[in-house]
């Protein structure tokens, strides 16, 4: 009797050994191969969530092609990088110039920001101090540099810093979409592998859980990152035919608005003041008209990317993408407003499954 206790507890024994050094070895591999993968992590998951967005669209090129999937995938993807390579080019041109401007002024001994227009006179005795700005800066760009020197180290930290996130950025999103091109060749074994692993995670729920993933994900990039990127381009051109100075980084400080949900107007008026400024009536009212109607499609667009029913409360998307660029960059800047509202929408539906119970 003791000769069978004393078996099975060192067969017992045994198997907890078993056990915990398969689990030791198995967490080893995983942390390894994270560790491989973890400078493309959000590269793979924004690759995804492209993918997952512009399914639809692909499924259109498909039809167009005639069912040359690998045709459609390549046109689908050349069209997609000239969308971001193009825009992206010309605001780095656009940097260059300024910057090159700013060197041509100083060489000739030149105010390097031109002094207030007349029409300034007539402006509300409210901007009185920042007209005074304006001219201490033009008069003598060294003292005003000396006089806010901290202030300028502060904010021309963060901006170098974001302008470099922004090429980091740009470079991420070249990758992603060309692996999210060659996930949609696989489209259809993908989707397999992707239920098999949800239903792995969650168990019966997992054909609502990746609807809802999924449905989340397109309405997000429709409706908050889509109209984000069809306003900062209609500002980007308003500016740039313009001759608006730096028009590229006051284009991407939109873009950046835009996204985080407080919209190009902080950014868009100002410009257009300082044009009504320095610049020819008919320019300075032209601008103003494009801005306006920038300003209003907001109102137009999201009803009908979004339909009637937002993907989440603002706070939810702002808080996302400042958190996300905080963490992980310019990159991070789109991700983080997809993922906590993906979150967001699952918690919800757990709230309602708990409540349904």
């Amino acid at each position: 009797m003791k000769s069978s206790k004393t078996n099975s507890s060192t067969f017992n024994f045994e198997k907890i050994v078993d056990t915990i050094i398969r689990l030791g070895v198995l967490s080893l591999l995983l942390m390894w191969c994270f560790d491989i993968l973890k400078p493309f992590v959000l590269i793979l998951i924004w690759a995804v969530v492209i993918a997952i967005a512009i399914y639809p669209v692909h499924k259109f090129f498909v039809k167009i092609f005639r069912g040359r999937k690998i045709l459609a995938v390549i046109v689908l993807t050349l069209l997609m990088l000239s969308v971001i390579i193009i825009p992206s080019g010309l605001i780095m041109y656009s940097l260059y110039e300024g910057v090159n401007h700013f060197r041509e002024l100083f060489n000739a001994g030149e105010p390097l920001i031109p002094p207030p227009g007349g029409s300034t006179a007539n402006w509300p005795t409210i901007t009185k101090p920042i007209v005074d700005f304006w001219q201490l800066a033009s008069d003598n760009l060294q003292d005003t540099v000396v006089k806010y020197s901290d202030q300028i180290k502060e904010y021309g930290t963060i901006l170098l810093l974001a302008l470099a996130g922004f090429t980091k950025g740009i470079l991420s999103f070249i990758v992603s979409i060309i692996i999210a091109g060659v996930l949609l060749i696989y489209a259809d074994s993908s989707e397999v592998v992707t239920k098999k692993v949800f239903g792995k995670l969650v168990g019966v729920h997992n054909e609502n859980f990746t609807s809802i993933i999924v449905l989340t994900i397109r309405n997000v990039v429709k409706g908050i990152l889509g109209v984000a990127f069809i306003q900062a381009a209609m500002i980007g051109v308003g500016f740039f035919i313009a001759g608006v100075p730096f028009a590229g980084l006051w284009t991407i400080l939109c873009l950046i608005l835009a996204i985080v949900q407080v919209g190009v107007g902080p950014i868009a008026i100002p410009v257009v003041i300082y044009m009504f400024s320095v610049s020819d009536t008919t320019t300075a009212v032209i601008l103003a008209i494009w801005i306006g109607i920038t300003l209003v499609s907001d109102n137009v667009l999201k009803p009908i990317l979004l339909g009637r029913n937002a993907p989440a409360p603002m706070l939810v998307i702002f808080l996302g993408a400042i958190g996300g660029f905080l963490y992980n960059g310019f990159i991070g800047l789109f991700l983080g407003a997809i993922i906590l509202t993906i979150g967001y929408k699952l918690f919800m539906m757990w709230l309602d499954t708990e409540t349904e119970k």
